[in-house]
């Protein structure tokens, strides 16, 4: 099999595990399936050193511009926590521009990357991944960008994304199981005792919406009430006349104002609910349900997989805060 370059470009404040969780898993594979699979390649951005954020520092193979006649396979640029500030480096964008159209993938990991790769346009009109703590910022800025919000990694096209760190890891070993097959994929997942499908999404690490109250005051109490009680009956039209509104003009105010129906923010308040239930106590199934307002133990379950991922049990297990 022909060796494939997998190139990794480092700018300072970059994040060492994004640069060596992927490596690690490229270098496993190297072992699984033979020396010269992969050639691994560090660019940085300028000469020298490049600084993390933790203060460790990085030394790449070579600087970006340097050797032009480079054959990369694939191409990743890696996050840093001032994505959008650190992607105005013109020498990295016109760099990207000059690199991307001869590789056959390339991606982000972590935002911090897609911020580049979304100001040298390369996302236009594409499906990405992103970290859930920036993808408000992501998408504003490039509104071009379809943002997956709950993907934790997202394949369109040439295009590769990870939404964070870990998600690294994830992203690498989806490639690997591209280029060499599952049977691989599964060994290099066994050595470094990683799961090859973990999570669907990252929702479960975020806590978007639990807090945040908008819209005009009259929503705003009603955001708090439905929050603050959403075993009872929330209703359209038992919410209508808590706001004093129609439920006709409610339902419209409410999506023009918040951004969504209030079905459905009432069922994200209750998923929210769920989890906190799940992560500090021990209620069962069908006591969360209850407690959550769901009609029972299945539904609760059903909505909770569509929004979160994954079902109530599974989070229980991995969230769950032990004394």
């Amino acid at each position: 099999m022909k060796s494939k370059t997998i190139a990794i470009l480092v700018t300072p404040g970059v994040q060492v595990f994004d640069v060596s969780g992927p490596r690690d898993v490229f270098a496993e594979a190297n072992v699984q399936a033979g020396p010269d699979v992969y050639q691994l390649h560090v660019f940085g951005s300028a000469p020298g050193a490049i600084r993390s954020s933790s203060g460790e520092s990085l030394m790449p193979d070579s600087v970006i511009g340097n050797n032009p006649n480079e054959k990369i396979d694939t191409l990743l640029v890696v996050g840093v926590p001032n994505g959008i500030e650190a992607s105005h480096d013109t020498r990295v964008i016109d760099w990207l521009h000059d690199v991307i159209p001869s590789v056959r993938r390339y991606g982000s990991i972590c935002a911090g990357g897609a911020f580049f790769l979304a100001k040298a346009g390369l996302l236009d009109g594409r499906r990405v991944a992103a970290h859930w703590a920036v993808a408000d910022s992501l998408a504003q800025a490039f509104p071009s960008v379809t943002l997956d919000p709950g993907a934790t990694y997202v394949r369109d096209g040439r295009l590769r994304t990870a939404a964070g760190a870990t998600a690294g890891l994830d992203l690498a070993l989806a490639l690997v199981e591209e280029d060499l097959g599952r049977e691989v994929a599964l060994k290099v997942a066994g050595q470094l005792v990683m799961l090859i499908k973990g999570l669907r999404g990252q929702i479960q690490f975020s806590r978007k919406g639990e807090a945040d109250l908008v819209g005009r005051s009259a929503l705003q109490e009603a955001q708090r009430w439905i929050a603050a009680n959403p075993g009872e009956d929330l209703s359209i039209a038992n919410l209508a006349r808590r706001t004093g509104l129609s439920p006709r003009h409610l339902t419209r105010v409410f999506r023009q104002e918040v951004g969504v129906t209030p079905a459905t923010w009432v069922k994200e308040a209750r998923v929210a609910a769920a989890r906190r239930l799940l992560e500090s106590g021990e209620a069962v199934p069908k006591q969360v349900a209850a407690e959550c307002g769901f009609a029972n133990a299945d539904t609760l379950r059903r909505v909770f997989v569509r929004l979160v991922g994954v079902t109530p049990a599974e989070y229980r297990r991995r969230f769950q805060i032990r004394e």
